[in-house]
């Protein structure tokens, strides 16, 4: 399995990897607390996703990005998560936040925010949401992990890609990528394999490949 970035093309996707469609939930006060898988798609052993927004059989490519022109240079530094991240430091605990890696999926506001939380993890249901918010995150933007061992706390993920939708902003979300399928640059170069990262679709992060959250601003939808 892997996922290989076009000169100013889309993502070739091979090894047969699952594609599917998840929504973000959110509570009556408008904030995010939960996935909801939507649709299974079956695009086959090898596919192409469109990265620059505008392709009219999305999530599929049709050819678009050579007719707009489109830049899709990779201005990402291609460097090791714990070299980018900073770390908050709380009782039992460590925060690693990569800020640049942010998808806008806000699940870390509830609560007062999750950097503002860990302080306080000391009480069991305090730790538990922290633990929740930063598995929740799609980017792998937050890794908590234990103080003393540096373990990290990861969720267990099948690897898979989920297209992202957030009803509650009216917008279609980027490329969830999971379980730790490689990301390979166009220059041949292979991204660190993490977890879960987001990958740009909407053709208007200013850290391509990866998510910055661009498509709310944009108004992107794949419909």
């Amino acid at each position: 399995m892997r996922i290989t970035v076009t000169e100013n093309g889309p993502y070739i996707v091979a090894g047969d990897v699952p594609l599917v469609r998840v929504e973000i939930l959110v509570n009556e006060a408008g904030e995010s607390i939960a996935w909801r898988e939507a649709e299974h798609l079956e695009p086959g052993p090898r596919y192409r996703l469109c990265r620059c927004g505008r392709s009219h059989t999305k999530p599929t490519c049709d050819g678009s990005h050579a007719a707009s022109d489109f830049d899709g240079t990779e201005v990402a530094a291609n460097q090791p998560f714990y070299e980018i991240a900073g770390c908050v430091e709380g009782p039992g605990l460590k925060l690693h936040d990569a800020r640049e890696l942010c998808a806008e999926a806000r699940f870390c506001d509830r609560a007062g925010g999750l950097w503002n939380l860990v302080a306080s993890c000391d009480d069991a249901d305090v730790r538990a949401l922290v633990e929740e918010e930063a598995a929740l995150c799609p980017s792998g933007r937050y890794v908590v992990c234990d103080a003393e061992t540096g373990e990290p706390h990861e969720p267990d993920f099948e690897p898979s890609i989920a297209l992202v939708d957030d009803p509650a902003m009216g917008v279609s979300g980027p490329l969830w990528v999971r379980g730790g399928v490689p990301v390979i640059a166009e220059d041949g170069a292979s991204y660190e394999v993490r977890n879960r990262v987001t990958l740009c679709r909407c053709g208007h992060s200013s850290n391509k490949p990866f998510c910055d959250g661009s498509h709310i601003k944009a108004g992107f939808t794949d419909a």
